[in-house]
């Protein structure tokens, strides 16, 4: 868990300057005990109130000097927590851009949207703490015992019975209470996932009347959180009655055995008073551990499950031997006896793929769901590297470029169309940096999506809300294009992008992707929309069935046939 706390280096002197007012603190804390018991031995009890105002002097510049130091350690306490909160999410958010689909896979949303907020948030108030009490709660502790054993060693034995039995039981609660909060903050994932899902699918509950089946999961969700942390507190705060009681007989025993020896005239009154005194604070201090303890055991679950991310092996990096100065030019594709299955499973979606597209071609790929046509789109950013065979573009392997080379010259638009929340000029220009109006103009324009964004009372300033849940699918999925296309790529990927749109529109949208010099892919299963291209590839459980333009697949290839029969009727399929 190093790396978790690696920001904190940055912060050295405020650090050191927090802890130093700490032992400010703590001086004060166990000079008081004793310039007390001074002052009731030299001043009370022999009635001599020029010592009497000495020491009260010293004891109330004491308390001030520590209120001051009280307040400035808890702005730099505060600092130090707050910037490190800012640090750590800045590094999980940069780890987590870096992720392969295969390392997101790996991790739920609501459980990274945890980590960000609920843990980061639990280490930043223990940081807090740490700089704050912490660290005086253990040297009041030793202090208190040294002071003691310095004002009377035989009425301070009592010690060293009670503080390494107490030691050692905290340990052990610290011990059972860490991996508690572990499952405590799993609960938490599982709580925020099912609210996560019942607000995206709101419309969808509503359509099918599924209101009471998502209240009963929810409940479930819900109640398991409660139950775990019902009984993770019940057990930390068990410990407090614990120590007290303990405590409290080290107090009593003092008592008794202080007034013995000062009948016996063995001790003084003061003695007796500062050693009560040091036996309260280290009582205070040790209660006080119970806090300490719910913060440290739920900061190493969290601290633990943070570093869970940032040590995750990216699997999906720039190769060594890529050409730092490769960039695609063409823009040609080439499989060759390509094989892939999806990281942790054996199931081979793409079998012995290999046909190529020439520089500036139209490519349709047309099959039954399921059949890997999506697959087959995201090896060619290198979204999952291949198992088997080669891909190539512009006759270079795709490894041989560098990521940031080989996705800045694609124009990708996948099957769902995501939107960001902001302006529908902030989610165009998101295609490129640095985009000009006449850009997004011009790519609006591309798309088909212009004369409709004009109609809207904002026009491009119109807010695109989440996910663009205010535009219709035709909308969202012309903005995406609009997106891809305001990159000019070399390589144009539209995943069933066009599903939503007319036929009017849809032949204006390819006509107008014509005049981009880019190889273009469509995955469709529309026929109207294969037939504009160059040429069609057929799939079928993972295999190239047919490759050719729509005449020739007619004559060669049933599936194809059967395909057009079901969109235009057998006398179109069997009139060619």
């Amino acid at each position: 868990m190093r790396n978790v706390f690696s920001p904190l280096k940055s912060y050295k002197l405020p650090i050191i300057i927090a802890y130093c007012l700490t032992f400010v603190e703590l001086a004060v804390e166990l000079l008081l005990p004793f310039f007390l018991g001074l002052m009731i031995n030299n001043g009370v009890i022999e009635e001599d109130i020029n010592n009497i105002m000495m020491w009260g002097s010293i004891m109330i510049g004491l308390a001030f000097a520590g209120f001051v130091a009280g307040i400035i350690n808890s702005f730099y306490s505060s600092h130090v927590s707050f910037a490190f909160g800012y640090d750590i999410r800045q590094k999980l958010f940069e780890k987590i851009q870096a992720f392969s689909f295969k390392n997101l896979n790996q991790y739920p949303t609501s459980g990274l949207v945890t980590r960000f907020t609920n843990d980061v948030r639990q280490i930043q108030n223990t940081i807090f703490m740490a700089l704050r009490i912490m660290a005086k709660a253990p040297l009041i502790v030793l202090g208190g015992v040294i002071m003691a054993f310095v004002v009377n060693a035989r009425l301070a034995l009592i010690f060293v019975v009670t503080v390494p039995l107490l030691i050692l039981f905290l340990l052990w609660v610290l011990k059972v209470a860490s991996k508690m909060f572990d499952k405590v903050q799993r609960n938490v994932d599982n709580v925020n996932r099912v609210m996560q899902e019942n607000l995206a699918g709101m419309r969808l509950i509503k359509a099918f009347l599924r209101r009471n089946h998502e209240e009963n999961r929810f409940t479930k969700a819900n109640g398991d959180l409660a139950n775990i942390t019902r009984t993770t507190f019940r057990f930390v705060e068990a410990s407090m009655p614990i120590l007290l009681f303990i405590m409290n007989l080290s107090l009593i025993f003092i008592i008794w055995f202080g007034n013995v020896q000062s009948i016996a005239g063995e001790t003084s009154v003061g003695e007796v008073v500062t050693i009560v005194n040091y036996a309260l604070r280290v009582s205070m201090a040790i209660s006080m551990f119970t806090f300490i303890i719910l913060a440290f055991s739920r900061t190493k679950a969290s601290a633990s499950r943070i570093s869970e991310v940032l040590t995750l092996d990216v699997d999906l990096v720039d190769h060594q031997d890529a050409d730092k100065q490769a960039v695609v030019t063409k823009g040609k594709i080439e499989y060759q006896n390509v094989s892939f299955a999806y990281p942790g499973t054996n199931k081979t979606v793409l079998k012995d793929i290999s046909f190529n597209v020439d520089a500036g071609e139209k490519l349709a790929i047309i099959g039954a769901t399921g059949t890997g046509k999506t697959s087959l789109f995201q090896l060619v950013p290198r979204l999952y590297d291949i198992n088997q065979g080669e891909i190539l573009i512009d006759s270079k392997p795709v490894s041989s470029y560098i990521l940031d080379q080989l996705r800045g010259s694609i124009g990708y638009v996948p099957q769902s169309p995501l939107l960001f929340t902001g302006s529908i000029t902030d989610n165009i220009a998101w295609g490129k940096n640095g985009a000009t109006t006449d850009e997004i103009i011009q790519a609006a324009k591309d798309a088909q999506i212009h004369d409709t964004i004009m109609g809207l009372s904002h026009q491009y300033d119109t807010k695109v809300g989440q996910k663009g849940v205010n535009l219709s699918g035709g909308q969202k999925q012309r903005i995406s294009i609009a997106r891809a296309l305001i990159r000019r790529p070399k390589i144009l990927m539209l995943d069933d992008s066009t599903s939503a749109l007319d036929l009017a529109t849809e032949s204006r949208l390819l006509t107008a992707i014509q005049d981009y010099d880019c190889t273009t892919l469509i995955i469709t299963q529309k026929i109207s929309t294969a037939i504009s291209a160059d040429r069609i590839l057929l799939m079928d459980d993972g295999k190239v069935l047919a490759m050719g333009t729509h005449e020739e697949l007619l004559k060669k290839s049933d599936l194809y046939r059967e395909i057009v029969e079901s969109q235009f009727g057998k006398e179109y399929a069997y009139a060619r």
